[in-house]
């Protein structure tokens, strides 16, 4: 398949509302699934959402087969390609984490999340997709979902004294590439 480019915070298509996939099972999305995860694998990604690559659907992919060098601590996420995605908190409970971006290269910041979470969506054959989860996966989730709605986690830091270039904030781990 294909590595794609991907958009850098600046670049007024991260900014847009993506939209709904309307039709599922179609070899245009299976291809741009299998881009999505050669581009997330190629740096080390957590997760991927089309509008990075500038594909305006409502797409994202995440998940770890293996310890990410990225995030070395944290649990493996069931890989998952998820469409047209819809949140729901359970409770009021949020939690602060550090998080990247691939859009954002060689910043990390403080951001809060929901603790805990319902998604909701299908998967590339338009089969319904349904999970409560919390902890590193709830946060992947989010932050991915962020990106349809023209959100990168910048917008959602609220102490910048918690922003900050990866390799200060975190000698030794990899600045290559964030998400």
């Amino acid at each position: 398949m294909t590595v794609r480019d991907i958009l850098k915070m600046g670049d007024p298509r991260l900014l847009r509302l993506a939209q709904p996939i309307t039709e599922f099972d179609t070899d245009a999305i299976h291809l741009l699934v299998a881009d999505m995860f050669d581009t997330m694998h190629a740096v080390n990604g957590a997760g991927l959402a089309a509008p990075q690559i500038g594909v305006d659907l409502q797409l994202v992919i995440f998940g770890t087969d293996a310890p990410n060098p990225r995030y070395p601590d944290a649990p493996l996420v069931p890989r998952t390609v998820l469409l047209n995605p819809v949140i729901t908190p359970i409770g009021d409970a949020e939690e602060d984490g550090w998080e990247g971006c691939l859009s954002v290269p060689g910043l990390r910041g403080l951001v809060p999340r929901w603790a805990k979470i319902r998604y909701t969506g299908f998967d590339p054959y338009g089969d319904p997709i349904d999970r409560t989860v919390d902890g590193f996966h709830a946060r992947v989730v989010q932050h991915e979902c962020d990106h349809l709605i023209g959100k990168l986690y910048p917008m959602r830091v609220r102490d910048f004294t918690q922003f900050g270039f990866t390799e200060v904030l975190f000698p030794g781990l990899d600045a290559d590439a964030d998400d």
